[in-house]
C-alpha cells in the first residue's frame, strides 16, 4: 500500500486529535474535514473529486445522529471509510466472461505504462484461477516489443501468439483461429502504446475493438504520474470507452492521487494492481479494504487469501500440529520464511493487520528483509542435524554456521534465542487453540 502510506498516516493524525473526544461539535468536524481535504489534496486527488468527497461526508458527519452518539469520532471514521469505498468504486468487478469462448481481453495504455508486464502477470493470475490464457502480440512498432512479451509469457507460464511485424487485425485474426485448435479460452490482447494519445493509435485500437469485440477493455496506467494517469484514462474511455483499469507501482512511492480519482472522473472502476515488480505481483483491487487499509484498519480478507494461496490445506493442518505440539523446528522455520515471501512484500502484508497499520513507520514493526536473508543464510549453513535439533550447537558449530552464512557468530546467536523464544511460546500453547505464524 505504498501509494496510500502518506494520506493513511494524515488521515489517522487527523482522527487521533478527535478518538478522546466524548462529544463533537458541528465546527470541530468541520475543521477536521478541512484538514482531511488537504490531505486529499496533497495526496493528489483531483480537486473536484476532493471538494464534492468533504462536502458528502461533512453533510452526513453533522447530522444529529452522529453528533449525538455516545461514539462520535468512530460514526465520522465509520462515514469516511464509506464514502472512501464509494469514491475507490464500491465493489470490485470480476472479469466478464464470453458465452462463445475465447474470452477476449484488449489490453491498452502509454508507452512505459507497464502494460506488457501486466499482460503476463493477468495471465499467470487467470491461470491459477483455472483458465487456459494465451497473450497475443499485436505490438507491431515497438522494436523489441514482441520479444519483450515472449519473455514475460515464459516467466508467466503462458503461451504468446505471434506473426511477427504485420497488420494487427491480421494477427487477431490468426489468434482466434490459434484458440479455437488449441482450447485456449482466453485471449490478452497486447496493443501498441504511444508516448502521447494521437490519432493513429486511436484509430487502431478502435479497429480491433470492433472486430474482436472484447468482454473487457483494460487501460494500463502508471500510477507513479498522478493526475496525469486520470487524464490519460478520461480520454481513452471518451474514445474506447474502456471497462475497467489497471494501476500499476501501486506498492511504489506515490501519492494514490490516480486511485482516489479514476471512478469519479471516468464512471470506470480500478480492477486490478500492481504490487510489485514480480509476475505475481498482481492484486484485484478491492474498494472496501483499500479504504480499510487507508484508514488504518488493516485488511484480514487479502492476507487470508494471500495465506491460501500459500499454504495447501495439508500444509496448513501440519504447521498447526506442530505448533500445537511444540515440535516446530528451525527447517519448519525456513519453510514459512519462504511461504511468508512468497505472499508478497512483508511489509505490505503487516499493513493487513488491523491496528498494525497505523504504526508500521515505527521501526519496531517494519519487516528488515535484509535480516530475514541473513536468516535463511544461517539456516541453511546448517546440517540437517542441527536443524531439527538447535541444542546441539555449540562454540565451534557456530563458526562453522557464521562463516558458512558470512555473518557474525552474534547473529547466529541472535536468530538460536529468537527461535528458542518460538519454542516456548508453543510450549505455552500447547494446551489451547491458538494458530499463527511463529513470529
Amino acid at each position: 500500500m505504498g501509494a496510500f502510506e502518506g494520506l493513511g498516516t494524515r488521515l489517522n493524525h487527523i482522527f487521533s486529535k478527535l478518538r478522546n473526544k466524548t462529544a463533537l461539535t458541528e465546527l470541530e468536524i468541520k475543521q477536521a474535514m478541512r484538514e482531511v481535504r488537504i490531505a486529499l489534496l496533497e495526496a493528489d486527488v483531483n480537486f473536484t473529486v476532493a471538494k464534492n468527497f468533504i462536502a458528502t461526508v461533512t453533510e452526513k458527519a453533522i447530522g444529529e445522529d452522529v453528533l449525538k452518539s455516545l461514539t462520535p469520532t468512530q460514526q465520522v471514521i465509520k462515514i469516511v471509510n464509506e464514502e472512501l469505498t464509494a469514491l475507490l468504486g464500491g465493489t470490485h468487478t470480476k472479469l466478464a466472461v464470453s458465452d462463445r469462448p475465447p474470452t477476449v481481453i484488449l489490453m491498452c495504455g502509454l508507452q512505459g505504462s507497464g502494460k506488457t508486464t501486466m499482460c503476463g502477470k493477468l495471465g499467470m493470475m487467470l491461470k491459477k484461477g483455472g483458465k487456459r490464457p494465451a497473450l497475443v502480440a499485436c505490438d507491431v512498432y515497438r522494436p523489441a516489443a514482441i520479444l519483450q512479451l515472449q519473455k514475460v509469457g515464459d516467466k508467466a507460464g503462458v503461451p504468446v501468439i505471434e506473426k511477427g511485424q504485420i497488420a494487427p487485425i491480421k494477427i487477431v485474426k490468426h489468434a482466434l483461429e490459434v484458440a479455437a485448435k488449441s482450447g485456449y479460452d482466453t485471449l490478452i490482447v497486447d496493443t501498441a502504446g504511444r508516448l502521447h494519445i494521437d490519432e493513429a493509435l486511436m484509430n487502431e485500437l478502435i479497429e480491433l475493438k470492433d472486430y474482436l469485440k472484447p468482454s473487457e477493455i483494460l487501460l494500463v496506467v502508471d500510477s507513479m504520474t498522478g493526475q496525469d494517469a486520470v487524464n490519460v484514462a478520461e480520454r481513452f474511455n471518451e474514445l474506447l470507452d474502456i471497462t475497467g483499469v489497471i494501476l500499476t507501482k501501486l506498492d511504489g512511492d506515490t501519492r494514490g492521487g490516480a486511485a482516489l480519482s479514476i471512478k469519479a472522473v471516468t464512471g470506470k472502476s480500478v480492477r486490478y494492481c500492481g504490487t510489485g515488480e514480480k509476475m505475481g505481483d498482481i492484486e484485484p483491487f478491492h474498494p472496501e479494504r483499500m479504504a480499510s487499509r487507508i484508514l488504518g484498519m488493516g485488511d484480514v480478507l487479502t492476507l487470508i487469501e494471500k495465506a491460501q494461496e500459500a499454504y495447501t490445506e495439508e500444509e496448513a493442518k501440519a504447521l498447526e500440529k506442530k505448533m500445537r505440539e511444540a515440535s516446530f523446528t528451525l527447517s519448519d522455520y525456513l519453510d514459512q520464511l519462504d511461504k511468508m515471501k512468497s505472499m508478497g512484500n512483508l511489509n505490505n502484508l503487516m499493513r493487513m493487520i488491523p491496528g498494525l497499520s497505523a504504526k508500521l513507520g515505527g521501526q519496531d514493526l517494519s519487516v528488515d528483509e535484509d535480516k530475514l536473508a541473513r536468516t535463511k543464510a544461517i539456516i541453511q549453513s546448517m546440517t540437517r542435524e542441527e536443524r531439527e535439533n538447535p541444542d546441539i550447537i555449540k562454540a565451534n558449530r557456530k563458526k562453522r554456521i557464521a562463516a558458512g552464512s558470512g555473518v557474525g557468530i552474534q547473529d547466529v546467536n541472535a536468530l538460536l534465542k529468537q527461535f528458542e523464544g518460538t519454542r516456548e511460546m508453543m510450549k505455552r500453547m500447547k494446551n489451547g487453540r491458538r494458530g499463527g505464524f511463529p513470529f
